[in-house]
C-alpha cells in the first residue's frame, strides 16, 4: 500500500491550560508558515471574544504548517469536557495525537478523558511535556503518571512506546531532555515526521469524504469540514450525501477550500488524507459521507456525546424587560437558537407548550452558558431557569450522570472538602498527599451534586483549591436531595432604587447582592438570607427627615461590599421557582412569581 509522505494528521489534546494553543502558536511560527513582517496574535487559534478572555478552546479548530516538504495538518481541540464532542469527532481525522501535560500539574481528569477518546481509535500518541521552565516541573514523576494513564486506559504495546518531547510554549523551546532547551520547535517537527503513521495514497479508488465539523458562511451557506478517507474530490464533481437515516441528496461540489497557517484558500482538488472544507449543500450535516454518484458506501456514523443538563429559555417578562437589549421577541430568541444549532451538534433545542419558551440541552453549565454569553454580547434579552441533569432510562432503570472529580486543596482544607461533597453523595476513590502541603483528592459525584457547588468550594478552600471534573458515565439515579441552595433570598417589596439608608438596614440579615442606585422591581432578589426561608424586604425605603438633630450626624454611612455575580455563578444560585434574567447590560435574579402575596399562596398549596 502506497502511502502520502508529503502529508501527517495530528490533533493536540490536553486537559484545559496546559498551553496547547499557546504550543499552536509556536508551531506556525517556526514553521515560516508566517512572513516576517506578519502580526500574529498570541494564541491565535482562538478567535472567539470569550475564548480568548477566559483563556479557553470551546470549538476545534484546523490548520495546516508547511515544514520541510511536508504538509502537518494540526487541530487544535477543546480540554473542556463540555466540548468533549469536538474532541471525538476530531479523533476521526487524524491518524495521532499530541498529548500535552503541564509539567507541574501532571495528568489532570481532562487529560484523561481526552486521551481515552484517542486510545479507542488507536490513534498513535506523542507525548510534549509543557511548561518545563516552572521552577517546580517534575519531569520525570509527570512521565511515570503519564505511563500509569496509558495503562489504566487500555493502552496497546505500540501505544506504550510513547516518545516524549520536553517543552516551553511560553518561551517558544524545545527538546528531547528536560535541560537540552533550544529557541526551535524541530524536535516537535521531527517527532510528528518520525513516529505519526503517513496516510495511505487511495486517490485511485472512489470518493469517500466524511464531515466531522460544521461552519457557517453567509455567502456560501454551510460548510462541511472533514477527512478525504479516500479517493479524490474536485471542484464542479456531482456527488451524492448520505444521510443517517440511509437517505441520499446529491450536489454539487462548488467550492473546496485547504488550509495553511491561519489561512482558507480555495484549491480544485485533494486526495485522501487531505482534510478540506467543502461548500454546495445546504443541509449537509455531521457524520454524513460524501460520495460519487455510481459508488455509494457510507462511512461508519459518528457518535455525538449526548447532552446532559438542560434548561428553559424564556422571553424576558419582567418588568425591565426591553430597555437594555435590541432582541427581545420570541421570535427573534428562536432564529438565534436554530442559527446555533447550525454549527454546535452538541446542542438540542426543544419547543414547550408556551411559544415564548424552549427547552435547551447541552453538554454541562460550561456549554450552555458560553452559548448564553454570546446572546447577550449580540443584544439579546431572555430569562433562564434552573439547570436540571438529564435522566435517561437504560434497560428500565432511571440512570443520572456522575462524573470523576479531582480535587487540588492545601491539607488544611481537605476535611472540609471531604464532608462536603460527602453531604452531595460524593464517593471518594483516591487521596494522594504530595507532600508539599498539597492533597490530590479523587470523588465519583452525581452532576446534580456539583450545580452551584463551585461557590461553595471556593469559599471553603479561601480560594486556594482546584476544582476539575469530567463526565463519567450514566448510573441508576441516587435517591433524595442532593446538593442545591440551602439558604433562602431577600427579595425586594416594590418598585424603586435601592437605597443606603434600606441596605444599611438589611445587612444585618444577610449578603445584599445590588449596590445603592441600582434599580429593582418588585419579586427581584436583592440578597441573601442568613435563614433557610425566603423575606421579603423593602430596600428603597429612605430615611425620614426630621427637624431633630441626630447625635450621630456626622459619622459618615458605610457600607459592606456587595457581591456580583457571573453568569455561571447566577445559574448555579438558582432555585426551582426562581429565574435569572439576562440582558447585554445586567444579570438579575427573580422570583418567577413577582407578586408576594401570589407567592405566599403558590408556596402553601406546594407544601399540603
Amino acid at each position: 500500500m502506497q502511502l502520502r509522505e508529503d502529508v501527517r494528521n495530528i490533533a493536540i489534546i490536553a486537559h484545559v491550560d496546559h498551553g496547547k494553543t499557546t504550543l499552536v502558536d509556536q508551531l506556525l511560527k517556526y514553521s515560516g508558515t508566517f512572513r516576517e513582517n506578519e502580526h500574529v496574535d498570541e494564541r491565535a487559534m482562538d478567535s472567539g471574544d470569550i475564548e480568548r478572555e477566559r483563556g479557553i478552546t470551546i470549538l476545534a479548530k484546523n490548520t495546516a504548517v508547511k515544514y520541510n516538504d511536508t504538509t502537518i495538518n494540526i487541530l487544535d481541540t477543546p480540554g473542556h469536557a463540555d466540548f468533549g464532542g469536538e474532541v471525538e469527532r476530531i479523533m476521526k481525522m487524524v491518524d495521532g495525537v499530541a498529548l500535552v501535560v503541564d509539567s507541574y500539574e501532571g495528568t489532570m481528569p481532562q487529560t484523561r478523558f481526552v486521551l481515552k477518546k484517542a486510545l479507542e481509535q488507536k490513534i498513535t500518541p506523542i507525548v510534549v511535556l509543557n511548561k518545563i521552565d516552572r521552577p517546580n516541573a517534575r519531569p520525570s514523576e509527570v512521565v511515570d503518571e503519564v505511563l500509569d494513564l496509558f495503562i489504566e486506559l487500555g493502552a496497546d504495546d505500540e501505544q506504550l512506546e510513547f516518545p516524549v518531547v520536553y517543552a516551553s510554549a511560553l518561551n517558544g523551546t524545545s527538546g528531547l531532555e528536560p535541560e537540552d532547551q533550544q529557541e526551535t520547535m524541530d524536535p516537535i517537527f521531527t517527532t510528528i515526521l518520525e513516529h505519526i503513521p503517513a496516510p495511505a495514497d487511495t486517490r485511485e479508488e472512489p470518493l469517500q469524504f466524511q464531515v466531522t465539523l460544521l461552519d457557517y458562511n453567509d455567502y456560501v451557506g454551510r460548510v462541511g469540514i472533514g477527512r478525504v478517507v479516500r479517493g479524490k474530490i474536485h471542484v464542479g464533481q456531482q456527488v451524492v450525501v448520505l444521510k443517517e437515516d440511509g437517505s441520499s441528496k446529491s450536489f454539487r461540489v462548488s467550492k473546496l477550500f485547504g488550509f495553511i497557517g491561519l489561512k482558507r484558500i480555495e484549491i480544485e482538488e485533494a486526495y485522501s488524507g487531505d482534510i478540506v472544507a467543502i461548500s454546495g449543500m445546504e443541509d449537509i450535516n455531521v457524520g454524513e459521507t460524501v460520495c460519487p454518484q455510481d459508488h455509494p458506501e457510507a462511512l461508519p456514523w459518528l457518535r455525538i456525546d449526548e447532552p446532559t443538563l438542560q434548561m428553559t429559555f424564556l422571553v424576558n417578562n419582567s418588568p425591565f424587560a426591553g430597555k437594555e437589549g435590541k432582541f427581545i421577541t420570541s421570535r427573534k430568541i428562536e432564529e438565534r437558537l436554530m442559527k446555533q444549532l447550525e454549527t454546535d451538534v452538541s446542542l438540542r433545542v426543544d419547543p414547550t407548550e408556551s411559544p415564548d419558551a424552549w427547552i435547551v440541552s447541552g453538554r454541562g453549565e460550561l456549554h450552555l452558558s458560553i452559548l448564553i454569553e454570546n446572546m447577550r454580547r449580540e443584544g439579546y434579552e431572555l430569562q433562564l431557569s434552573k439547570p436540571q441533569v438529564i435522566i435517561k432510562e437504560i434497560d428500565g432503570v432511571k440512570c443520572e450522570p456522575v462524573e470523576r472529580v479531582q480535587v487540588d486543596v492545601p491539607e488544611e482544607y481537605t476535611g472540609g472538602v471531604m464532608e462536603s461533597l460527602g453531604a452531595r453523595k460524593g464517593e471518594m476513590l483516591d487521596m494522594v498527599n504530595h507532600g508539599n502541603g498539597q492533597v490530590r483528592l479523587e470523588f465519583k459525584v452525581p452532576s446534580r451534586g456539583l450545580l452551584g457547588y463551585s461557590t461553595e468550594f471556593m469559599s471553603q478552600t479561601r480560594g486556594y483549591g482546584i476544582l476539575n471534573h469530567t463526565f463519567e458515565a450514566y448510573e441508576p439515579v441516587i435517591k433524595g436531595q442532593v446538593g442545591g441552595r440551602r439558604e433562602g433570598v431577600l427579595v425586594a417589596l416594590e418598585n424603586g432604587k435601592a437605597s443606603t439608608y434600606g441596605i444599611m438596614g438589611l445587612e444585618d440579615r444577610g449578603t445584599i447582592f445590588v449596590n445603592p442606585g441600582t434599580e429593582v422591581y418588585a419579586g427581584m432578589i436583592v440578597g441573601e438570607h442568613n435563614r433557610e426561608n425566603d423575606l421579603t424586604v423593602n430596600i428603597t425605603k429612605e430615611k425620614h427627615l426630621t427637624n431633630v438633630r441626630s447625635a450621630t450626624k456626622d459619622q459618615t454611612a458605610t457600607i459592606r461590599k456587595t457581591r456580583q455575580m457571573s453568569l455561571e455563578e447566577a445559574l448555579q444560585y438558582l432555585n426551582e421557582d426562581e429565574y435569572c434574567e439576562v440582558t447585554p447590560e445586567s444579570i438579575r435574579l427573580r422570583k418567577q412569581i413577582l407578586n408576594k402575596n401570589e407567592r405566599e399562596k403558590a408556596a402553601k398549596h406546594k407544601n399540603k
